[in-house]
């Protein structure tokens, strides 16, 4: 039988989760950009919301990167 790591899957979701969050990020930012453009927002408004899609952003991802290394850790330890 193959020998399943489940730690590298976990890994390699997590990484996955961020590059999603990171591709949110830039395309929502890219809307922000055009309503500012289309003067539905001001450019204050538009700065506003992409410091605080950018913040999110970080929270999650380093969340994620403490999960992803408690579980690789937990998981080298039970295999040890």
């Amino acid at each position: 039988m193959a020998d399943l790591n489940l730690g590298e899957g976990l890994r390699k979701i997590v990484l996955a989760g961020i590059g999603a969050l990171a591709t949110t990020y830039e395309k929502s930012s890219e809307i922000v950009d055009e309503l500012v453009k289309k003067g539905e927002i001001t450019v204050e408004q538009g700065k506003a919301l992409n410091t605080e899609l950018k913040r999110k952003v970080s929270e999650v991802v380093d969340d994620a990167k403490a999960t992803a290394e408690t579980a690789t850790k937990n998981e080298d330890e039970k295999s040890e």
